[in-house]
């Protein structure tokens, strides 16, 4: 039953005010676009932050998430589900190698299965077993330390915001989670020598940082990473909460920078079921030498009663991804990412704006890096970063874009999105760059 009270007015008094909300009061979604409450379309090229990954309301996804209420839609992990196996089949034919899934319901915990994975292979093992090398050493070291990168984010749990890269989401929240050394991006020196710290058990990155500005791994960086953490017995931990399943124009993001690189276990959400929260991991089949003598695989590391959660893996929620899954297979939409995302990147470069100072593009994520001096130039509120003053003036011409620090738009269009919609997109952005005071 409706409180008869207006949107902002219901959030002021009775929702904790954890977000800096756009005043947007979004009502309804078709493909692409979406409705405000006073009926005002925009194009959405947020997609709920690269979630909705068909755009809103797939008629195929609605129908057989219909289907599945009618059948199932919760039971406890204490028992088995049929959608559940099904889509740990296919998310580890999605990886192509041997391997199984955790599911969980955000990118967050995705990341918090990850450190939890990292610990109790620091603990409890010695590290990849090799028939001809050494029997196990009970006495080894413990190694609990986890290398992750500068302008990464993997969450905001008190462990996310300890492996996150960025200083501004980890104020008010100390003492942090010890165990984390941050190191620069793509720089392969400074991951050797932080891999020289002997309690480092893994490294954590994002293929393609995203909350950080779209900024990829070069191939060489995840090889050398990849060779590292062989040669010191360390776990490669990738996290594609957004890069990952299609977004790049491959099922998986490391594909499209260096497909001869495979990590030991990766992190996913968003996209993974179009809409409907649902994290999961994959961890790799390779066997671990345990410190009892045991050898087993990296994948039953995390055996019964040391992880779970109560809505991970339902009936409903894997029947949806499964069907997203199939749909991004069944259109072909892996290639329209490649090929539109190409075709935006070259649309807004071939802008020449002098507002604009780089774009960087992998698919269908797209970075638009905004001038330095944009501020010097532009007059601003005050406080008010550039990304955000043009995201605001975005949403007055009907496009949905996502800031991304203080000086990148992020497009995280559907991964259907057409080549009309991108030209729309397009010709928007123009629009509000040719509005600003010239130069």
């Amino acid at each position: 039953m409706s409180t008869g009270l207006p949107t902002l007015e219901l959030f002021d008094r009775y929702v904790i005010p954890t977000y800096g909300r756009f005043g947007l009061r979004l009502a309804r979604g078709s493909g692409c676009r979406i409705w405000d409450e006073d009926g005002r379309e925009y194009l959405d090229f947020g997609a709920g932050i690269a979630v909705t990954s068909l755009g809103h309301g797939h008629p195929r996804v609605v129908e057989r998430l219909r289907q599945q209420v009618g059948e199932l839609v919760h039971t406890s992990n204490l028992y088995y589900t049929r959608p559940q196996g099904e889509l740990a089949k296919r998310l580890v034919d999605i990886v192509g190698a041997p391997g199984k899934v955790f599911f969980c319901n955000s990118g967050a915990e995705a990341n918090e299965a990850l450190y939890k994975l990292s610990r109790k292979f620091g603990n409890e093992a010695n590290g990849f077993h090799s028939p001809a090398g050494p029997h196990s050493n009970p006495d080894a070291p413990l190694r609990r330390g986890i290398v992750t990168m500068n302008g990464s984010f993997h969450g905001r749990t008190l462990g996310g915001i300890a492996a996150t890269g960025q200083d501004k989401v980890k104020k008010g929240f100390e003492p942090m989670i010890e165990g984390y050394k941050h190191i620069p991006f793509n720089n392969i020196a400074a991951l050797n020598e932080a891999a020289e710290d002997p309690n480092m058990v893994a490294v954590l990155l994002e293929p393609i940082q995203g909350e950080g500005g779209i900024h990829p791994a070069s191939p060489e960086y995840l090889r050398a990473a990849r060779t590292l953490c062989e040669r010191r017995s360390m776990l490669l931990l990738f996290d594609e909460v957004q890069c990952g399943l299609g977004r790049t124009g491959d099922w998986n993001g490391w594909d499209t920078l260096a497909p001869d690189v495979k990590p030991d276990a990766v992190s996913w959400a968003k996209g993974i079921a179009g809409g409907f929260p649902l994290g999961a991991i994959w961890v790799s089949a390779r066997p671990v030498q345990m410190r009892s003598g045991e050898v087993k695989p990296l994948c039953d590391l995390l055996g019964p009663g040391t992880h779970g959660t109560t809505f991970g893996g339902t009936p409903l929620i894997c029947s949806g991804a499964l069907e997203v899954l199939s749909i991004i297979e069944d259109e072909h939409l892996l290639e329209n990412a490649r090929v539109l995302g190409k075709h935006a990147a070259d649309s807004l470069r071939a802008l020449h704006s002098p507002w604009i100072a780089e774009v960087r593009a992998v698919g269908l994520l797209l970075g638009i890096e905004l001038a330095t001096d944009f501020a010097t130039r532009c007059p601003l509120p005050a406080g008010k970063a550039p990304s955000v003053f043009m995201v605001e003036r975005l949403h007055e011409v009907g496009l949905l874009t996502i800031p991304s620090g203080t000086h990148v738009l992020r497009w995280l269009p559907p991964l259907n999105v057409q080549a009309a919609d991108v030209d729309e997109a397009v010709r928007l952005l123009s629009s509000v760059l040719a509005s600003l005071p010239q130069p």
